[in-house]
């Protein structure tokens, strides 16, 4: 079975994904276990080939296929993920199980082909692919929203490939040769430079990076939250970045000037992308900013061209794909009982969904750089980078400051998510709910289980294991971090603050009514925490930003359609469709095709 194992893990799941959509949608118990079945199958097979590697698989004497350190993992990264939406799907779709599914399926096996390509047609084949699924897979929300978004990341990511298609292009003519490992560019001319760019421009629209990010906070938003959890928080995020890393790393020999293009870019998101997070006002379109936001620190590890750095922003790339992933199944869970993502009209769900509110705790704990939490090991190691490539960049201190002031607003923001959504008084527009089923609490609180291992653990499991492998050299760690101990002291601490509070804290409490400046309102039946921030916005720059952000005169999409207007709908209304006009146009035509014949 596994004499060939590269290309069964692409193809299979492809093939697998077309026969789920052609059986009927009644069959709906045979299609989850088909599928359930499938993705087992490959996250055991990326397993096997993780153990093997490197593996290869050749057409002639080409190897289209490869299997290294940095794909290895990556590729029981993406199994993993495909295998735990798919259990949460089982409670949470409800309809067009065939064609869900089945794309869940094809988006998988395109994912492995990205993956595992070792040619770069073949990489652009199956990433193009990816691009026609997330349109797919949004749309199957059948909401004018939803089509808007889809048609939005579509338009996006697609206009980026064009341009990769064209860096593509350049690196033919400079190597004469499309495979991936018998390329190795120096930096050292406008050619390899546009080259270079062209390829990054389009991992930065996959992974979500300014100026391309526009499209995700939209998807976030209108698609469910099993197809955010699936591509925006997860396969794309480490398609994307895995992209930048391949290319950064083996495709060219990058300088500090192309360094010093990521830092800024990574920087910008974090900054921009956080503050934008903080005053939303909706659970999914909030996580859709910070997944933005989190790119940017990917991108700063890699820029920062140190060893430590690098394999910060590859664990920070994991790390990040694993809290998302969680924090998007939980706003589906809350979508699912609650029937919103307002976070005016949420409140008070801890006590009704326990399971879901503890892993959104963990996860946004974990995002945010907390420690014990796997987030706050790769950002530490992230700032560790910076710190280091001081000595090839002088604006390392802007850097630095950028990622810990976008560390401190995540948690601020996420102090705001669980008190609106979950903490404080029932809403009185949700009934009495309960918890979901098990088929979606269960892959939530295994992806908070990993933002605990991988954080308690980083230096005995993820790091050893998949990090540090697939980068070149040894990290040179500043200062130390004992994470068991810590943890330790952490729980310590915990249980005697709890002891504390049981025997001691009750004694001299007393019940008052509720007042606000010292007089007791007529009416005050509950405070939302959705206003948190909202004063930020009075901030003069950073009004002005979120007000120029929100009317999307950031966002490249706006930008081109109203280039494309502009040449456009004057040509719209002369072509009116009436038949004296076009045969004005006939005649101006003819006599335009006289007079260049003639003077020529």
């Amino acid at each position: 079975m596994f004499s060939d194992p590269l290309p069964i893990l692409v193809m299979a799941p492809i093939a697998a994904g077309f026969a789920c959509i052609a059986v009927p949608d009644g069959m709906k118990g045979l299609i989850k276990l088909f599928t359930g079945i499938v993705t087992a199958a490959c996250l055991a097979g990326s397993i096997f080939v993780f153990r093997e590697k490197p593996a290869f698989w050749f057409y002639g004497d080409t190897a289209v296929l490869l299997a290294d350190n940095l794909s290895g993992f990556i590729a029981i990264a993406v199994s993993a993920f495909a295998f735990l939406i798919t259990i949460y799907s089982f409670g949470s779709v409800e309809r067009s199980f065939g064609r869900y599914f089945g794309y869940v399926l094809m988006t998988l096996g395109a994912s492995m082909g990205v993956i595992f390509a070792n040619n770069l047609l073949v990489m652009l084949v199956f990433w193009g692919f990816l691009a026609a699924m997330l349109y797919l897979l949004v749309n199957l929300e059948n909401t004018k929203e939803a089509a808007l978004a889809g048609r939005k990341a579509l338009i996006i990511i697609g206009g980026t490939d064009a341009v990769m298609i064209f860096g593509i292009g350049l690196i033919w003519i400079m190597t004469d040769t499309f495979s991936m490992d018998m390329i190795r560019l120096p930096l050292d001319s406008i050619l390899t430079y546009t080259a270079y760019f062209c390829i990054v421009i389009a991992s930065f629209a996959k992974a979500g990076a300014m100026p391309f990010h526009s499209w995700l906070p939209d998807v976030a938003e209108s698609a469910s939250g099993s197809v955010a959890a699936y591509l925006p928080a997860s396969l794309d995020k480490l398609l994307g970045i895995y992209l930048l890393a391949r290319v950064s790393f083996d495709l060219f020999i990058t300088t500090a000037a192309s360094n010093l293009v990521l830092l800024a870019v990574g920087a910008i998101t974090i900054v921009l992308a956080v503050m934008m997070a903080l005053v939303q006002h909706n659970y999914r379109k909030l996580l859709g900013y910070h997944a933005v936001s989190q790119v940017g620190y990917m991108i700063l590890g890699i820029g920062s061209g140190t060893v430590i750095g690098i394999a910060g922003g590859l664990f920070h790339m994991l790390n990040n794909a694993i809290y998302k992933s969680c924090l998007f199944l939980t706003s589906g869970a809350v979508e699912k009982k609650a029937g919103t993502m307002d976070l005016d009209k949420l409140g008070g769900l801890a006590k009704f969904m326990p399971f879901t509110f503890l892993a959104c705790v963990i996860a946004s704990l974990a995002i945010s750089g907390i420690p014990p939490f796997n987030g706050f090991v790769s950002k530490w190691m992230i700032y560790q980078g910076i710190i280091e490539s001081a000595s090839s960049s002088r604006l390392w201190v802007v850097w630095l400051c950028a990622a810990m002031f976008g560390s401190a607003l995540t948690i601020a923001s996420f102090m705001k998510l669980l008190h609106a959504a979950f903490m404080g008084r029932k809403s009185d527009n949700i009934k009495e709910i309960r918890e979901v089923g098990p088929s979606m609490y269960i892959p939530m609180l295994t992806l908070a289980l990993i933002c605990i291992i991988f954080g308690i653990f980083a230096f005995s499991i993820p790091l050893p294991l998949f990090i540090l492998p697939a980068v070149s050299g040894v990290p040179a760690f500043i200062g130390t971090w004992g994470a068991v101990l810590a943890t330790i002291l952490i729980l310590v601490g915990a249980a005697a603050g709890f002891i504390l509070y049981r025997f001691f804290g009750r004694s001299g409490l007393r019940i008052v009514d509720n007042f606000v400046g010292g007089e007791a309102p007529e009416k005050l039946s509950r405070v939302s925490g959705t206003e948190f921030y909202d004063t930020i916005n009075d901030i003069s720059l950073i009004g002005r930003i979120n007000r120029a952000e929100s009317a999307g005169n950031f966002d490249l999409y706006n930008i081109g359609m109203k280039a494309v207007n502009f040449f456009t709908i004057p040509l719209q209304r002369l072509h009116n469709g009436v038949l004296p006009t076009y045969l004005i146009w006939c005649f101006l035509g003819m006599v335009g095709m006289f007079l260049f014949l003639f003077f020529r």
